[in-house]
């Protein structure tokens, strides 16, 4: 058995697998964010441990005994900022988080081989611009930085005391080469950084360390190793069998993301395509990324009062596809691709007097839809074909969705048995490769195909005149948003 942790953004998931890639236990726990300002988005790091302890409790003891390895997964690009205790100095301020928009714009000027190193724009999203902020706002905490982990390497801290990072999750931070994959020195100098203040790098498939002794008596199972693991979607790509040349997959969750596995470093930054590294060994990927996908549903389910998104699909299917003349941007928290954008929010547009919540769920499915189809185009501009996708993340529960999401993209979308636990599953697929050995290609194989949902031409006739108005609405909104909300 192999056990694999993924620290997401509205929660955390444990899940146990066999030799054989079956899942056999699970357990989740529930987290929250916190936005005491505008642009901002954080989390209490003792959370991630608490909700960790939770989600592995939660599976049953005799799993539990019989696991040989663990692997962890987890949220981007979080600021973790420790001090000589190794406690954290302040709460984490998380990928969704705008609020450095403006060290962006300075890394972009003062590093020149920012994009040829790092292989992507200076994003609000990415650690270094956070760390630049606490730099410049709170220079009373960054003084006491002794160390910067992500979220999953916080988490591993406390499971085995090691300070420890892999490839895929390091190169988000905007602080690694990503070809060379190892730390660049001049990055972390445009932050008053160096590589004493980094965790060491692993590949996701290598071990980082064992389990502490006190946590495996806690959790029931032996001292046992614990793999590099990966930030989450590359993690759920290893969890699917996307680990090879072309292999693609569409993340559902809190955010939306389209994965292009690699086998070279492809950077094309002009239209805020990430180029980052695989969880395993020479391999790469591109990603096109959305902050608001899965969460705008429970946003949306919120505001009309509708009980969960089981419901709010339910009306939206009761309403049906084009249904009304609603518009939705999902700008929930800003967006990446292809706009680079943390300031720009979301919105409805063309309400009349029948719009009622029916409409607007289905709106809301529209929008995120459309999102996901411009961030394909651009991936398709960098030169990068995509045959099918596989899909992974809660929003994989929903039919319905997925049919208008490959109507919007024009793509089929495969959905495969297990897939809403990507992240966590591949997080145990890497245990299983730093305990047992073997390739990639041996252990991280697709699970079976549950379904395929082919592109509908007609329904995509019928989306076009909005998917139109949905790419003509951004640069109409934008200007009016020039003076936008404050730092």
């Amino acid at each position: 058995m192999f056990l694999g942790i993924d620290i997401g953004t509205s929660g955390v998931k444990a899940v146990v697998i066999d030799s054989h890639g079956a899942v056999v236990g699970q357990g989740v726990a529930a987290l929250t964010v916190q936005r005491p300002q505008p642009l901002w988005s954080e989390q209490d790091p003792g959370d991630w441990w608490t909700a960790t302890n939770a989600a592995v409790l939660a599976i049953d003891p005799a799993i539990r005994r019989s696991v040989r390895g663990i692997g962890v997964a987890g949220q981007m690009h979080g600021a973790t900022l420790l001090g000589a205790d190794d406690r954290p100095l302040r709460p984490a301020i998380l990928w969704n988080d705008g609020r450095s928009f403006a060290e962006c714009e300075a890394m972009e000027a003062e590093v020149p081989d920012l994009h040829a190193v790092a292989g992507n724009l200076a994003m609000p999203g990415f650690t270094a611009p956070k760390l630049r902020w606490v730099r410049d706002h709170e220079p009373e905490i960054f003084e006491h930085v002794r160390t910067v982990l992500l979220p999953k390497d916080y988490v591993r801290l406390l499971m085995t005391g090691d300070k420890v990072s892999d490839m895929s999750d390091s190169a988000g931070t905007l602080w690694l080469d990503v070809a060379k994959r190892t730390w660049s020195d001049e990055l972390l100098a445009a932050c008053s950084l160096s590589a004493d203040h980094m965790p060491r790098l692993v590949e996701g498939s290598e071990k980082s360390g064992q389990l502490r002794a006190s946590v495996a008596e806690l959790w029931g199972m032996a001292e046992v190793a614990v793999a590099g693991g990966g930030g989450d979607n590359a993690a759920g790509a290893a969890g699917i069998g996307v680990v090879s040349d072309g292999k693609a997959l569409l993340s559902l969750g809190t955010s939306g993301v389209i994965f292009v596995a690699n086998d070279r470093f492809k950077p094309n930054p002009a239209r805020a395509v990430h180029a980052f590294c695989h969880c395993l060994p020479d391999m790469w990927h591109q990603m096109s990324v959305h902050l608001s996908a899965a969460s705008c549903i429970d946003w949306v389910a919120r505001l009309t009062g509708v009980s969960g998104a089981a419901e709010l699909f339910a009306r939206a299917e009761a309403a049906g596809p084009g249904s009304g003349p609603e518009l939705f941007l999902p700008y929930l928290s800003g967006e990446r691709t292809p706009h680079n954008d943390a300031q720009v929010r979301g919105g409805f547009l063309h309400l009349d007097n029948d719009t009622g919540p029916d409409r607007l769920a289905q709106a809301v499915l529209e929008g995120v839809a459309f999102a996901l189809a411009d961030g394909l185009d651009v991936l398709r501009e960098a030169g990068t074909e995509v045959a099918d996708l596989a899909v992974i993340g809660g929003g994989a529960r929903s039919r319905y969705w997925g049919e208008t999401i490959a109507a919007a993209m024009g793509v089929p979308l495969v959905y495969l048995n297990g897939g809403e636990v990507g992240p966590a599953m591949g997080g145990a697929r890497l245990a299983q490769l730093a305990v047992d050995g073997g390739t990639p290609s041996e252990v991280c194989v697709a699970p079976p195909v549950a379904h395929v949902i082919q592109p509908d031409a007609a329904l995509a006739d019928r989306l076009a005149p909005k998917q139109q108005a949905f790419r003509d609405a951004y640069p109409r909104i934008t200007p009016k948003l020039a003076s936008r909300s404050p730092r």
